[in-house]
């Protein structure tokens, strides 16, 4: 195995907390086909060579969605392994800034509230997020 491999594989990845004026949270939900498939998450995607945070976030966000967002101020990283990955989840507060979300790469997109949250099934690492969120 060479130095710059681990198991399980590593990704680093950018997450936005999107608000609205209504002060929702946009949430999706991932397709039934690949890992965590059919459970919701908080827009974002992985970090490629040479982008910073911000960046990325900004870049994933136009790609998954179709909308213009400001990236805001740092809220949470999250590292946590699951069986078969390991993932460090750097999560920044955002503005939705213009456009209708699309769910160009997901199943379904909703606007939800902080309260709303819970009903929803997210991946074990987004609930240190959620609880962030709510301020514990």
């Amino acid at each position: 195995m060479n130095p710059t491999t681990s198991f399980p594989p590593h990704k680093i990845i950018g997450v936005a907390v999107i608000w609205n004026d209504q002060k929702q949270i946009l949430i999706d939900r991932r397709r039934p086909q690949g890992a965590m498939g059919g459970l919701w998450e908080f827009p974002g995607g992985k970090v490629e060579p040479g982008e910073t945070i911000q960046e990325c976030i900004q870049r994933e966000i136009t790609e998954e969605l179709g909308i213009a967002i400001e990236v805001g101020e740092h809220l949470i990283t999250v590292d946590h392994t699951y069986t078969d990955l390991r993932v460090t989840l750097t999560v920044h507060q955002c503005r939705h800034v213009a456009g209708v979300p699309q769910p160009l790469e997901c199943d379904e997109i909703r606007w939800v509230s902080l309260k709303e949250l819970e009903k929803f099934d997210f991946p074990k690492a987004n609930i240190q997020i959620i609880d962030a969120l709510k301020g514990r």
